[in-house]
């Protein structure tokens, strides 16, 4: 169960960024960020509320808050990576965070079974290369240390996010949320600014921020039911489900080894399902 919902949780993630680079097309991509993120603070607020959630051990706090920094400080170094550099060497960088639970995760006593692990190696191989990296021509530093420390930020909230959920789900996604808000409306009154968002663009922000933040949710839920090391490199497999939706919905066409990625991201979630049976 915990592979089917991590891996679950890497649908919506990998669904989210689709939608949002869409938007981003036509609107700067951090007031797409922000704007998401919003709409993701009201719909798990509103299940905070429904659900009795709010009345958890407050135990969820100092993991909320950590998630949240290290998300949103993910998300600026990824975009000023990307502004510095280019896609093919940024992202396959930046999916390499999937590492750090890993490490944590292992560090703390889990021991996946030789099937897992090498499931695991395959799949973030896979995510990887699925992100179409550039294999010929050079990057300058800069864009190469924001990539890599936008990968640490993510994963890190992917271990914050594990830790709060111990305490509540829920309530770890609304501080996270209230957070990485809070972050976003200081930058916004800062720069008297809220990044040309229009009434118009309120829908596709919601539909971004509601699966933004499920996947969240699904991920947390998943890290209770199984090892932190196998389900954050599932939940990590969302490059896979953007460069399938680009693919089958704007026609673009995969490179070779993105091809190798796709299936290598296959082949180890296979593996990592049989490893745990």
């Amino acid at each position: 169960m915990a592979v089917v919902l991590a891996l679950l949780s890497s649908v919506l993630w990998g669904s989210s960024d689709f939608l949002g680079g869409l938007r981003s097309r036509i609107r700067p991509a951090m007031a797409v960020v922000g704007g998401s993120q919003l709409c993701g603070l009201l719909a798990i607020t509103g299940v905070a509320l429904a659900t009795g959630a709010w009345r958890a051990d407050t135990g969820w706090v100092p993991w909320a808050l950590a998630a949240g920094l290290a998300g949103t400080a993910g998300l600026v170094c990824f975009y000023a990576a990307l502004a510095a550099g280019t896609m093919g060497v940024v992202s396959p960088i930046a999916a390499l965070g999937a590492v750090v639970p890993v490490i944590i995760g292992i560090l703390s006593g889990e021991r996946p079974s030789a099937v897992s692990v090498t499931g695991l190696v395959i799949a973030l191989l896979g995510a990887v290369l699925a992100s179409g990296p550039e294999l010929r021509g050079g990057a300058g530093a800069r864009p190469v240390a924001l990539a890599a420390l936008a990968g640490i930020g993510f994963g890190l909230a992917l271990v914050f996010i594990e830790r709060g959920a111990r305490f509540d789900s829920v309530m770890t996604l609304t501080g996270m949320r209230l957070t990485s808000v809070t972050v976003f409306v200081v930058v916004a009154v800062a720069m008297r600014s809220l990044g040309g968002l229009r009434p118009s663009d309120a829908l596709p922000l919601a539909v971004v921020g509601l699966g933004d933040v499920g996947a969240n949710l699904l991920y947390a839920l998943a890290t209770q039911r199984g090892l932190l090391s196998i389900t954050a490199v599932v939940g990590s497999l969302y490059p896979v489900v953007t460069v399938l939706l680009a693919r089958f919905v704007l026609h673009e066409r995969l490179a070779r080894i993105q091809q190798v990625g796709v299936g290598a991201a296959l082949l180890g979630v296979a593996l990592v399902a049989l490893g745990r049976t």
